[in-house]
């Protein structure tokens, strides 16, 4: 027998082992399964994907409103010192407007109000001296006078930029109640003003004003508390001179 003719019939022979059919419904399962599972991982991938996009966004907007929401200090502030790890964290502040004493620059002017154990409320200047603001040189504090220099402050205001002594009005505030009293609405105006006037709601107002002993171009000036309540009622302040023409729009 040629080589050709033992190999044909060992083709020819069935073989020692037999082989089962092909499952093929078992074939197609496995390949849904791993389809699903590829596109289980696609899925996962997008939504992780998705996920980080919005913690990307979040976290963006998180950052920018935490920048945004810490407002710097206005310039005559100090930044409050963190207590210590030690020391137990002090109570908060209540949101007052009360300002540190201040000495006298120049006089102070009764403003003919008594307030805490009859005290008189007064209305005086204070000297500023802040590189931050260079043309800002002083403010207005009320306070109560409770003898020969010794004053007990409730509230001050001061421009906070620009100059001090601009033409115009400057540092209006007031209107608020500080300790159980009143503090009127108040301001001062840098210019030749002899009167100054307003409306609340159409009723006309007149400031009382007394220039300042220490710059008689400057005017403070005060209006009645049960006139006034708050300076956002005045539309608008306005002053005028001695010929009663006006200084302001």
């Amino acid at each position: 027998m040629t080589d050709l003719e033992t190999l044909r019939s060992a083709l020819r022979e069935p073989p020692a082992e037999g082989f089962a059919e092909p499952d093929l419904g078992a074939i197609m399962t496995k390949g849904r399964r791993i389809r699903r599972r590829r596109r289980l991982a696609t899925g996962a991938g997008g939504v992780a994907a998705t996920l980080v996009t919005v913690l990307v966004i979040v976290g963006a907007v998180a950052l920018k409103g935490s920048s945004s929401e810490q407002q710097p200090l206005p310039p005559a502030a100090s930044a409050p010192t963190p207590p210590s790890a030690s020391a137990p964290a002090p109570a908060p502040a209540p949101a007052t407007t009360e300002a540190p004493p201040e000495q006298p620059f120049g006089e102070a002017i009764p403003l003919g109000i008594k307030g805490e154990g009859g005290r008189e409320l007064v209305i005086h200047a204070f000297a500023i001296d802040e590189p931050q603001m260079p043309d800002v040189r002083f403010g207005l504090q009320v306070a109560y006078r409770n003898g020969a220099g010794d004053y007990d402050a409730l509230l001050a205001a001061n421009e906070f930029k620009g100059s001090d002594r601009s033409f115009g009005f400057h540092a209006v505030d007031g209107g608020d109640l500080i300790r159980g009293t009143f503090v009127p609405v108040f301001g001062y105006f840098s210019g030749p003003a002899v009167r100054i006037t307003s409306t609340v709601r159409g009723k006309p107002v007149e400031a009382k004003i007394v220039p300042w002993s220490e710059d008689p171009s400057v005017v403070i000036f005060w209006f009645e508390p049960g006139q006034v309540e708050s300076p956002y009622v005045l539309t608008p302040l306005v002053a005028y001179d001695a010929r009663g023409q006006r200084l302001t729009k």
